[in-house]
């Protein structure tokens, strides 16, 4: 386990995405669901 490993949040991070071990800011979320609420569907 370390940064090779995509299941634990230190591979994660070193990868740059997001799962369950590693979420989203919850601040980051309220904003991005603002955008998608008013309609700038693509």
């Amino acid at each position: 386990m370390g940064k090779g490993d995509i299941r634990t949040k230190r591979g994660k991070i070193a990868r740059g995405t997001y799962g369950s071990k590693r979420s989203r800011s919850k601040q980051r979320r309220k904003k991005n669901r603002s955008k998608d609420s008013a309609g700038d569907k693509r």
